[in-house]
């Protein structure tokens, strides 16, 4: 399905673009401990919305 050339190019790929993603968030790490101090309690809160909906559909559903 893929040539040995294009399995080189995705592998060099993931590789740098991981290696890129790694050093970005190591550079912005303090920044981010600041800037988003309570940005948890929104992903808390979202995922509950989520399975509320979830718990919602499911009782109405029976």
């Amino acid at each position: 399905m893929f040539s040995t050339g294009q399995w080189i190019f995705v592998i060099f790929f993931v590789v740098a673009f991981i290696a890129f993603i790694t050093y970005s968030y190591r550079k912005d790490a303090k920044l981010h401990k600041k800037e988003y101090k309570g940005s948890r309690w929104v992903l808390v809160g979202f995922i509950g919305f989520v399975a509320l909906l979830f718990v919602i559909k499911f009782a109405l559903k029976g």
